[in-house]
């Protein structure tokens, strides 16, 4: 009977311990971006579009600034929107509270120039529009527009979940990733969603990381307002980044001292 219990003992051991072995850990084919899948896939030129042409919307706030010679020009058209003109603004929330918000008309009120309808328009386009009322006004001037809320969320397998303020003109998805410390080793990296919002509602579009086609893919310069999900790798409760060693030997010589024990 001992004999018996003893070999169950021990086919059961090993029968454990492979299946740790092969289940454990993550292979490193999920965890690697932009992979080559065969040896005919040679393409190392990749074509996107960089250039960002977001349309304002009601809602959006626009920070502009008017340079001119006349330095009374300057405290008077750059009173932003209402609030105390200065020329040290440090943080971001002074930037939004002197920012122009566009209304439900899609339109701002800019001293000199009254109503200006931004709706639609590239912040390129809204620079040139003022920038054209305030020939009528001033001879000399430089018109400064930047978009205020280019906000974007990463959730789930990053590892620093959150939102992020972006002070440039574009984004692309590794560059946003990278900003939230890379994704985890459980992401699935094969099955990233963006949401985006549209004049319709919102938009669902997933996109693989694994790829090199993503480089040229139309969602690989992210918009303002974007949310990025990782969902989680299948099986991610039972899977370890590294495999625990320690956690292993300490039940090999568990289960050595138990076989010892029951052979004797």
């Amino acid at each position: 009977m001992k004999k018996h219990t003893f070999s169950y003992f021990k086919f059961f051991f090993w029968i454990v311990l492979v299946s740790i072995f092969l289940t454990s850990c993550v292979p490193q084919k999920k965890i690697l971006y932009m992979q080559v899948k065969n040896e005919a896939d040679t393409m190392s030129s990749f074509k996107n579009q960089r250039k960002i042409n977001y349309r304002i919307q009601p809602g959006d706030n626009l920070y502009i600034r008017v340079v001119s010679m006349d330095e009374k020009t300057n405290l008077f058209l750059n009173s932003m929107g209402g609030g105390q003109y200065s020329q040290n603004i440090t943080s971001d929330a002074s930037v939004y509270l002197n920012s122009y918000m566009v209304s439900t008309k899609g339109t701002i009120q800019f001293p000199l120039t009254g109503e200006v309808y931004v709706k639609n328009l590239t912040v390129a386009q809204v620079k040139d529009t003022i920038q054209k009322k305030l020939e009528n006004y001033l001879k000399e001037s430089v018109v400064i527009v930047k978009l205020v809320n280019f906000n974007i969320t990463l959730l789930g397998e990053v590892k620093r979940p959150g939102q992020y303020k972006i002070y440039q003109n574009n984004i692309n998805l590794f560059e946003a990733v990278s900003m939230a410390g890379d994704l985890s080793d459980f992401a699935k990296r094969s099955d990233v969603t963006i949401i985006r919002q549209t004049k319709n509602g919102s938009k669902v579009i997933h996109v693989d990381m694994t790829k090199k086609d993503i480089l040229s893919s139309p969602y690989f310069y992210l918009k303002p307002n974007d949310i990025v999900y990782v969902p989680p790798l299948k099986g991610k409760q039972f899977s370890f980044a590294t495999f625990p060693y320690g956690v292993v030997f300490s039940a090999l010589s568990t289960a050595l001292l138990l076989i010892s024990f029951f052979k004797n």
